[in-house]
């Protein structure tokens, strides 16, 4: 391969590069993700589509031919390489999008096409960074969440089987069968109209509010804020994680574009000093 054909196609990726890294590039992108979700939104009103519907269908294309050709951008981006584009998760989650976009909207996969559709609106979550952090904190966190959904259903279980064996016949409304039982503290954890089951219970039972106080507290406030401090935490980890991301060293293209842009400030820098040297030799023989 030529040096001048290697050049162009670093020539193409710098460009490339440089556009998907412009500002406006990415609010072109957002215009885009809004529009579609504009647009889907019209289309489930029967009036708006008998009068509107062609013109929703060709922005329903532009839509997904910008998709498209931002894929492409960031693609070639990346010079001979194409391939990194899919070392992003963000970009795989794109380009899953674009490739489900492209079933047809007509026949058995109607339905589906019209979903894929709603999906392209999740695309203004890799739009921004900071949705993308709060995405990565929840993925990051799930795991220590289903140890803390383990300790939880524990609870309920134990809660549950006790209620069941203390209040199925004083309430059997709430308390008739382990599952009902179960059913009936995730309303009393979520603290929709839970004293009504506990004053039932107590008119029975004076003592059971020591039951309906005690499964909140270990329901309510202590799950939840372990919840709460298992994100916190994985949201700072994410925040620092960012940071190091952006301190980190350039790419091969970057180098490139810097020494090509360091070459043309030296060029010119000697141009000028030729041309004060030529000055400055025609003074001298004057």
């Amino acid at each position: 391969m030529s040096e001048a054909s290697i050049s162009q196609k670093v020539s193409l990726a710098t460009r490339c590069q440089q556009i998907a890294e412009t500002p406006l590039f990415n609010q072109v992108i957002i215009g885009m993700i809004l529009l579609n979700a504009l647009a889907v939104g019209l289309e489930t009103s029967n009036w708006v589509m008998e009068r509107f519907g062609a013109p929703l269908g060709v922005i329903n294309q532009l839509v997904l031919a910008s998709f498209i050709l931002e894929a492409a951008v960031k693609m070639v981006s990346h010079g001979s390489r194409p391939w990194r584009y899919f070392a992003n998760g963000w970009n795989c989650f794109d380009f899953t999008i674009i490739a489900l976009s492209l079933i047809p909207a007509t026949g058995p996969l109607a339905t589906l096409a019209r979903l894929v559709r709603v999906l392209r609106v999740l695309r203004l979550v890799s739009a921004f960074p900071e949705l993308r952090t709060l995405v990565d904190t929840l993925l990051r966190s799930l795991p220590s969440m289903m140890h803390i959904a383990l300790l939880m259903g524990i609870i309920f279980y134990i809660y549950g089987v006790a209620g069941y064996f203390l209040f199925h016949e004083v309430d059997p409304t709430h308390w008739r069968s382990l599952p009902i039982a179960l059913l009936t503290l995730f309303r009393i954890v979520t603290f929709e109209d839970w004293t009504d089951i506990m004053y039932t219970a107590m008119d029975a039972m004076p003592w059971a509010w020591l039951y309906f106080i005690s499964f909140v507290v270990m329901g309510a406030f202590v799950m939840i804020n372990l919840f709460i401090g298992v994100v916190l935490n994985n949201l700072e980890e994410a925040k620092l994680r960012r940071m190091d991301e952006m301190c980190l060293p350039p790419s091969q293209t970057e180098i490139l574009r810097e020494l090509r842009s360091t070459q043309t400030a030296l060029a010119r820098l000697q141009k000028r000093m030729e041309k004060t040297g030529s000055t400055d030799k025609a003074m001298g023989a004057e």
